[in-house]
């Protein structure tokens, strides 16, 4: 009686801090992500005006805007690595301040080479910012509510693609004040506040439980405690290390089905405003705001899988059956012949698409921790990255064969299918990953 009395204390307490960091984090951190989904996405708005004004190509564009994530991808573990010795708080600041002044800069675009070099800068910027975050899911949360909290982190791309389309649509509608284009007032503009963001995360984000003084001392140690016990300690060393990082099966499965969702997201979400455009829909700010529907798929699916995945269970399995989901969405959008069904379609694929990624994280975070966790996270991103290359390029080449935008549905279901004959090979690496014991999490805090 003793003994569990205790033990309800603990939970009582943990569940106390818990929703604190919960309350106090997930603003700075959900800031910091939604102005990088802003100002890596806004170029989709821009580029019928891109096209027309420094006279970029469907194909160019697809590149251009792909190439953001080669840079990105090459970068990703060596600045993870970086950001375990500096510091979450330090190096997202970093990232912030100069990926803002980059996406800015973005308004000095003259042709392809300037497209392209810009973007490619851009994503050096940017990377590690991603599996920083992801980190810090690490550092202050337990196993058990690890899904729950990165689906609300994904909440900031999905409002940036619920109001950032609507708000780059209505800047651009400034078209030729002051002499500049709209486009060019969307990436000054957007790119100077998120500037202000890695000020604000300069002053207000604390990288540990410890570091946090809104926290009492029972409150950061329980943090620090649980979200340490779910896996075993794998070493603050590399060297000696790079299997567990890098190698492990279940790690370079989840990677690859990883990719190929990336592939579907980003081809979607850069080419959505064209999509809509073909669609008989004109003007700016409407084709933002009618693209932004894809911004509420994506926000349903990234609360809706969590709960579903805390009854369904099985995560491997339901990451498959979305999958497929995705498939079968993208071959409706095919058939259809409605402008207005079509939109719709967008939105459910998005809550296939989006609702997957809390699973992909909530399956690696269960199995790694410390230096490894930085250095597996940010190498299973960096394969996603490129998805996020050859995502848009495809869709873009799809689009030049064809002269039609939508033909790019035809790259989600082949990626989705992709997805859904790995799906059966992650369930039997996990599987032999949880019998070694090499990290098996705790079963009572999972």
């Amino acid at each position: 009686m003793a003994i569990d009395s205790v033990s309800s204390a603990a939970d009582t307490l943990h569940a106390r801090a818990t929703r604190k960091a919960m309350v106090r984090l997930l603003p700075i951190m959900l800031a910091a992500y939604f102005m990088a989904y802003i100002d890596r996405t806004n170029v989709a708005l821009a580029k019928t005006q891109l096209q027309a004004d420094v006279g970029l190509s469907v194909t160019a564009f697809g590149l251009g805007a792909g190439i953001f994530f080669v840079s990105y991808a090459f970068l990703e573990v060596p600045g993870s690595l970086i950001m375990h010795r500096v510091g979450p708080r330090r190096w997202i600041a970093r990232i912030a301040l100069t990926w803002g002044a980059l996406s800015a800069a973005m308004m000095f675009v003259q042709g392809e080479w300037s497209f392209y070099v810009l973007r490619f800068f851009l994503g050096m910027a940017e990377a590690g910012l991603y599996p920083t975050l992801m980190y810090m899911v690490t550092v202050w949360f337990s196993q058990k509510h690890r899904a729950t909290v990165v689906g609300f982190i994904y909440l900031a791309p999905t409002v940036a693609l619920i109001v950032g389309n609507p708000m780059g649509g209505a800047l651009m509608e400034f078209d030729t004040a002051l002499g500049l284009h709209g486009w060019q007032w969307m990436f000054l503009i957007e790119g100077l506040v998120t500037m202000l963001v890695g000020v604000l995360v300069w002053f207000s984000l604390p990288e540990t439980p410890r570091d946090a003084s809104w926290l009492t001392p029972e409150e950061a140690e329980i943090l620090s405690a649980r979200a340490a016990g779910d896996g075993a300690e794998t070493g603050n060393r590399i060297k000696g290390n790079l299997k567990q990082a890098f190698a492990r099966p279940f790690i370079v499965i989840v990677a690859l089905i990883y990719l190929f969702n990336q592939v579907t997201n980003v081809g979607i979400v850069f080419n959505t405003p064209s999509i809509v455009e073909e669609l008989n829909i004109h003007g700016s700010f409407l084709i933002g705001l009618v693209s932004g529907s894809s911004g509420i798929g994506a926000t349903v699916g990234v609360l809706l899988v969590p709960v579903v995945h805390r009854r369904f269970g099985n995560e491997v399995a339901l990451i498959g059956i979305l999958a497929a989901s995705t498939a079968v969405t993208a071959a409706i959008f095919l058939l259809s012949s409605s402008p207005a069904a079509q939109i719709l379609l967008i939105a459910v694929s998005m809550v296939f698409v989006f609702g997957t990624l809390p699973l992909f994280w909530s399956v690696a975070m269960a199995r790694m921790s410390g230096l490894v966790a930085a250095a597996g996270l940010a190498f299973i991103n960096t394969i996603g990255l490129l998805g996020g290359f050859l995502g848009p390029y495809a869709f873009g080449l799809a689009e030049d064969a064809t002269g039609n935008p939508s033909a790019g549905l035809y790259v989600v279901i082949a990626s989705s299918v992709v997805g859904v004959l790995l799906t059966p090979l992650l369930a039997r690496a996990v599987r032999g990953e949880d019998a070694t014991g090499a990290e098996v999490p705790d079963p009572v805090s999972r």
